[in-house]
């Protein structure tokens, strides 16, 4: 349609329509790259305008005026989330906060709370119908056009046309301003690649084929998404798009035809980056572009199942509180979306949060796994909204747990220099128990190599990794599951009690080299609990001793043969020639197991019915038989 014809009386210079905006207005611009810079800069440029209020999400070019006195005394910035161009002008004051969670937005221009006199926005030219589109900038900007008394266009061919509930009318727009200009483009800056990289293979353990992602604000959830190109079929509801996605997309990865709500759609808010992207969601019908109140909204979020959030902080606590928009007193970004997706998240089927951070800041100079929040940092998301944590250096699971695993968890996840620091902090607070042990200094990424799955014949399957200090509550557990025969063949003697201090007496030993335990989860749920648990502690002639405990309703599954082929690729990596064991003359399952990897082990009877099982490494197959034989209960000292 063309706009002269349609409506002639409306279509007027940047000059002519920011003229009639009055001293004092209220006013709203559109969002991010959707922004309309000429009518920007021509609204700074009218000096005849005083004492006006501007409203905006994502702020870019009126960062190149908030430093000059002139503006700021025409001026009052208020923003929603502060963008790294306003953030020095954050710092120093020049501008408002105000902190609100996105979905909420579109409600307090409706109700009032904030009141609007003029939206500028940017939109494509009208389709045959008379109708524009907001485009890239969805957001909170429809809410803003309808809540105005005044709304100017800029009327921009380059602005794409995207689909969803981003048409406004002609008739809606009372200025139209023709004017054509690139759209701002957005590119996260280069950060440490090697931190997102261990992040993003960490992130890559939680995220199953067919999960319907969010991906928060900032350069480390985005740098994530490169990570997850081996998944099937995963969908996107989320705030916003980037160019992050497109490689995703080409490779159809991203498909959304596993969704739940909205199959076969990407719904989002806004879209920010390069042109590249820009061209990519013009008029593509796989975008479903919304306001903030639909796709922030949990309850909507919650009706994608599988929905996992991933999202970035500045901070987390000992006890799980979340700081993501201030470092101390001094505002750096916003609540965004965060609280939204985690809430939606933890109300969708099989859903949950991922709050991902590199492990320091400063250049490792301070630990963002702290104690304590920063004084005057803002807890965006509290301990009650937290599921998983990653750093670089692994997964601390929160949800549904207490301080004292927290702080374990958290603990593990921290740089290794600040572990012991963290640990010694949490005793004096009292979180944990005084005897605690800190988790050893060594970065353990190396123990990634050393999972393990497997598979039972009924389908099922067995997940193998290292056993490490915030496993202690669920070994207890399997202590307690046990059958008294069962733990009298791993202990030999009647063992009632594995108390706290029995399992720091076995963390203290377990180096992950000259000593190691390995652990057998099954999947109950929500979550995994320990059905085996295999270990290897050096005798210091080159040998190592063995010893397994499988649960009864596991045994005869393969579980022990499947633990003594991955303990012995360990025990070789770390220089010792063999294994020896101890077993009750009796448990002839265990030394089945034993007899067949090891065929030319020896084996000597000793008084009470104990026998000595001397293991030489030579000889043994490269890998553990991946059948399922019937060993029996599996359990040895």
């Amino acid at each position: 349609m063309d706009i002269h014809q349609y409506c002639p009386q409306k279509v007027v210079d940047a000059k002519t329509a920011v003229g009639n905006i009055t001293n004092g207005s209220r006013i709203f611009i559109g969002t991010g790259c959707g922004e309309p810079q000429h009518l920007i800069h021509s609204l700074v440029a009218d000096l005849s305008i005083q004492d006006a209020m501007i409203y905006q999400m994502l702020s870019s070019t009126l960062a190149q005026y908030v430093n000059d006195d002139p503006f700021q005394r025409r001026f009052q910035v208020k923003l929603f989330f502060i963008s790294n161009a306003m953030r020095q002008a954050a710092f120093e004051g020049k501008i408002d906060y105000i902190p609100t969670y996105l979905s909420q937005i579109p409600t307090l221009f409706r109700n009032g709370r904030i009141g609007l006199d003029v939206a500028l926005v940017q939109v494509s030219p009208p389709d045959r119908f008379g109708y524009c589109s907001l485009g890239v900038s969805v957001d909170i900007t429809r809410a803003g056009v309808e809540c105005s008394r005044l709304v100017i266009a800029q009327v921009n061919p380059n602005m794409p046309r995207t689909r969803g509930d981003s048409y406004v009318h002609l008739d809606q727009i009372d200025f139209l301003v023709p004017y054509e200009e690139p759209l701002v483009e957005a590119l996260p800056s280069s950060k440490d690649e090697e931190v997102a990289l261990r992040i993003g293979y960490y992130v890559n353990q939680l995220v199953a084929d067919g999960a319907t992602l969010q991906i928060g604000f900032g350069h480390l959830p985005y740098a994530i998404l490169k990570y997850l190109d081996d998944k099937k079929d995963l969908g996107i509801h989320t705030q916003m798009i980037t160019d992050a996605f497109l490689p995703l997309l080409e490779k159809k990865v991203i498909t959304s035809n596993r969704k739940s709500l909205l199959p076969g759609r990407i719904v989002a808010s806004l879209c920010m980056g390069s042109k590249k992207i820009y061209d990519y969601v013009d008029n593509n019908p796989i975008f479903y572009f919304r306001s903030s109140n639909f796709v922030n909204d949990p309850t909507v979020i919650a009706r994608n199942d599988h929905l996992v959030s991933i999202s970035s902080a500045l901070e987390v606590d000992l006890t799980g509180q979340v700081c993501s928009d201030s470092m101390g007193y001094m505002f750096f970004s916003g609540i965004g979306d965060q609280v939204d997706f985690l809430r939606g998240s933890a109300m969708s089927k099989d859903g949950f949060s991922i709050i991902a951070l590199p492990s320091t800041a400063r250049n490792g100079a301070v630990s963002r796994i702290v104690p304590h929040l920063s004084e005057g940092a803002g807890v965006a998301t509290t301990r009650g909204d937290v599921n998983f944590v990653v750093t670089e250096y692994g997964i601390a699971e929160l949800h549904g747990k207490g301080i004292y695993q927290r702080v374990i968890e958290l603990a593990q996840i921290a740089h290794p220099k600040f572990r012991e620091d963290l640990i010694e902090v949490a005793k004096k607070r009292h979180y944990i128990f005084s005897d605690q042990l800190p988790p050893i200094q060594d970065d353990l990424l190396f123990l990634e190599g050393y999972k393990s799955r497997l598979q039972f014949k009924d389908g099922r399957m067995a997940e193998f990794r290292p056993l490490l200090p915030s496993d202690e509550f669920a070994y207890r557990n399997f202590f307690y599951s046990l059958q008294e025969k069962t733990i009298y063949f791993r202990f030999f003697y009647k063992m009632k009690l594995f108390s706290h201090e029995v399992v720091q007496q076995q963390w203290a030993s377990v180096d992950y080299r000259k000593n190691m335990s390995m652990i057998g989860l099954i999947q109950k749920g929500g979550h995994k609990e320990i059905v085996a648990i295999g270990s290897y502690a050096d005798e210091g002639n080159g040998l190592a001793e063995v010893a397994f405990v499988v649960r009864e309703d596991m045994q005869g599954r393969g579980i022990a043969t499947h633990l003594l082929a991955v303990l012995e690729q360990i025990a070789k990596e770390n220089e010792f020639r063999g294994f020896s064991a101890t077993v009750l003359r009796e448990n002839t399952a265990m030394l089945h197991v034993f007899k067949r990897r090891y065929p030319h082990a020896e084996i000597q009877l000793r008084s009470g019915g104990e026998m000595i099982v001397t293991m030489a490494f030579d000889g043994a197959p490269d890998t553990a038989s991946e059948s399922q034989d019937e060993e029996g209960p599996d359990r040895t000292k």
